[in-house]
């Protein structure tokens, strides 16, 4: 849901965005414990880490980015709301939330209270009164990172961090939460019960969950060996062309990562910038006596572009359809710009300029414009270059022996150079101008997706 700040700042909204960090829970104390390092600061370097990928994929910063080990008072604060209001009870060092006091827990999740079996993604602690009651406050244990509080030295629960930094930057009240679909429960539902228990007027209007990656259809875990980090992928992808791949499936669905899809956004994307480059080269050659009218075709296709744009962003921002919706405008700039019945039209420039605009603005509200087109293309080559382990001087040298090779009709080794070429995702275009190339799907992945279709 990386484009959710941007299409509302596009409709008009003030968002405040709050993106908070955890960085003291059992998981990363019991890591740290393993590394020999402070646990905040293996968290801070793992934050910072994630700051980074957030950037090379073009999402907006937050507003604010609030951390747990900074807001201890905020917490604290919350949980003696909660036990004075009657929904927490202490147990020896510990504060444990009960689930029985709040009769509207599993609102979220649809789970009823005698689903919630011991072991079940709730500890197992036979202090509890009920075995769905939460932990919010900790007592220390040796080894592990505590703050003082009136139930004595300790550190908070997972649950109520998230709902004590929401509340301090958005209030109890405000309109969209998001997360993984693994959150539904218990995590957001335990943030529901806390909340609510601390202030009766706490209230979220919209919960956004995201579906999971998969990777050839399987889930993406580290015991199955298939997990791999967003650094990893860039490496070897534009991160304009991942973010492509991740829009190209609505957030609520899961995620199928595979070669011969992120191939495919990849090839989309180059050919998105380059129609875009060829439009600049040629509007830069006409920016002055622009008329003000366009054809009715033109204005018709900007028209369904932005009716298509508008409608399914609307419609709990359904990007894959903005995507798809992306291919007739960019036919048409191509068509006014390379086919000879296009280059004869009376106003194909302020076409070409009309539509240039509405993809623009379409590509800045998803977060897909580049600094510039043509800076963006030579990183797509090169990705590519990589990908196949060629040198552009390597594919050039090849273009040259085909040419010779047609030259002396010796199309047998002309079309195997191309083929061989296509096999490591190089496609080479013959035009009066002479052969050029760009990157393509490799063509064992496009025999793959036929197959599959």
């Amino acid at each position: 849901m990386f484009f959710t700040g941007r299409y509302l700042k596009h409709l008009g909204y003030e968002v405040c965005y709050v993106r908070n960090f955890t960085d003291v829970d059992d998981k990363i104390i019991a890591r740290a414990n393993e590394l020999a390092e402070d646990p905040i600061s293996l968290s801070r370097r793992y934050c910072d880490e994630f700051i980074q990928d957030m950037e090379h994929l073009q999402c907006l910063p937050p507003s604010v980015e609030p951390r747990v080990s900074d807001h201890m008072p905020h917490i604290i604060d919350m949980i003696k709301q909660i036990v004075d209001n009657g929904y927490a009870y202490r147990v020896e060092g510990d504060v444990f939330f009960s689930v029985e006091n709040f009769p509207e827990y599993g609102q979220l999740s649809g789970r009823k209270l005698e689903d919630n079996r011991a072991g079940e993604r709730v500890a197992v602690d036979s202090r509890k009164r009920n075995p769905a009651d939460f932990a919010l406050w900790k007592s220390a244990k040796e080894g592990e990172p505590f703050w003082e509080s009136p139930w004595g030295p300790g550190r908070p629960g997972w649950h109520i961090e998230c709902s004590a930094m929401s509340a301090a930057y958005l209030g109890y009240s405000f309109d969209i939460h998001g997360g993984g679909m693994d959150l539904v429960f218990p995590h957001h539902e335990n943030e529901i019960a806390q909340s609510c228990a601390a202030c009766k007027q706490s209230n979220v209007s919209y919960w956004i969950h995201n579906g999971f990656v998969t990777v050839d259809s399987e889930k993406m875990s580290k015991s199955l060996g298939n997990f791999f980090t967003i650094r990893e992928v860039i490496n070897l992808y534009h991160p304009l062309a991942l973010r492509l791949f991740l829009m190209g499936t609505h957030y609520r669905y899961p995620i199928n990562y595979s070669d011969v899809l992120l191939e495919s956004a990849s090839e989309r994307i180059f050919y998105i910038y380059q129609t875009l480059h060829d439009c600049e080269n040629v509007l830069s050659q006409h920016d002055k006596g622009l008329q003000e009218s366009i054809p009715p075709e033109t204005l018709n296709v900007i028209n369904k572009f932005h009716n298509d744009f508008s409608t399914s962003m609307s419609d709990d921002l359904h990007t894959p359809v903005v995507l798809a919706a992306l291919s007739d405008p960019l036919k048409t700039i191509n068509d006014l710009l390379h086919t000879r019945k296009g280059k004869k039209q009376a106003t194909r420039i302020e076409s070409v300029a009309a539509l240039e605009k509405i993809i623009r603005n379409v590509l800045s509200v998803l977060g897909l414009m580049p600094t510039s087109y043509s800076e963006a293309l030579q990183q797509l080559r090169e990705m590519a270059l990589k990908r196949a382990k060629l040198t552009e001087d390597k594919i050039l040298q090849k273009i040259e022996e085909r040419s010779e090779a047609r030259k002396n009709k010796d199309y047998k080794k002309s079309d195997a150079i191309r083929k061989d070429l296509a096999v490591v995702g190089i496609a080479l275009m013959d035009s009066p101008d002479g052969t050029s190339w760009r990157p393509a799907i490799p063509l064992p992945l496009q025999e793959q997706q036929v197959a599959a279709t």
